[in-house]
């Protein structure tokens, strides 16, 4: 009986059609041939990259240049020191470049003097005595001192100098009223205006028997004030005049006020005077 192997691959075989001799030797010589080609292209590769790494190797030896042999240089005994040139110095700038600067600040200010004498820079009710009222409108009347000086038989100076700006305020009372002028002027002007008060007192001639200007009292407050009494055309009359700063009042008072009671008005006046001027 036959091997049962044997049958099997009879019998699986046994319907094949076998290749010729010469397509089974072409197909082996391909066969060869192709494992020579791809066995050549690997020897190559691995040539090739032998040769890249000893290239390399070759580069990092050669990158270090080797150390010159050290030299000792004679030294002569009688040589002179070298002596290193100095530098030149820094040019300075010229006058005519720092004079070119603008200025720095931190000077005193130049602002141009206000234009306007604002309404709280006069008296206000809360400063006079019980009874008064604020009246609308100017007073009929020139109160001022200018007017009665216009009595006096010589020619005196314009009292106010350089008047910018300024601002009324009256009050009543039952028995009497109260006037105030406040006048803005430079400051220079200001002091002038003052000096001019006390030189038409000083210097009135006057134009009837009994007429008189004196002045009463000094330094009642702010930075200059003072209390101015007379009499024209038998009307008696007081004048008190405060300066701060660049703000000049005048201000018409009952006849009767003492020093003492001017000097009370006066430091009123010169507190609110501080509300339109920056001298305080």
């Amino acid at each position: 009986m036959p091997d049962q192997l044997f049958s099997d691959l009879y019998r699986d075989t046994d319907g094949l059609t076998w290749a010729p001799v010469e397509e089974v030797r072409r197909r082996g010589r391909q066969r060869t041939r192709r494992v020579r080609v791809t066995g050549a292209l690997a020897v190559a590769v691995a040539v090739g990259v032998l040769a890249s790494g000893a290239a390399v190797l070759a580069g990092q030896r050669d990158a270090t240049p080797p150390l010159p042999p050290a030299t000792v240089v004679p030294t002569t005994p009688d040589a002179d020191p070298t002596v290193s040139p100095t530098p030149p110095a820094e040019s300075s700038p010229s006058h005519s470049a720092q004079s070119s600067r603008p200025p720095t600040s931190g000077g005193p200010s130049s602002r141009p003097p206000s234009r306007t004498v604002p309404a709280g820079a006069t008296l206000q009710l809360a400063d006079l005595p019980p009874g008064f009222t604020m009246s609308q409108g100017r007073v009929k009347t020139d109160w001022t001192l200018e007017t009665a000086a216009v009595s006096c038989a010589n020619k005196l100076p314009a009292l106010s100098v350089g008047a910018l700006a300024d601002r009324f305020a009256v009050f009543d009372s039952p028995t009497d009223w109260l006037a105030e002028r406040v006048t803005r002027h430079s400051r220079a002007d200001a002091v002038t205006s003052m000096k001019r008060v006390r030189r038409i007192v000083a210097d009135c001639v006057p134009g009837r028997p009994g007429d008189s200007l004196s002045i009463l009292a000094e330094g009642l407050g702010g930075d200059d004030g003072l209390l101015v009494g007379g009499e024209i055309k038998g009307i008696p009359a007081r004048w008190l005049f405060v300066r701060q700063g660049d703000l000049v009042a005048q201000l018409r008072l009952d006849h009767q006020t003492t020093p003492d009671e001017a000097r009370r008005f006066a430091t009123s006046v010169a507190d609110r005077l501080c509300a339109g001027t920056d001298a305080c």
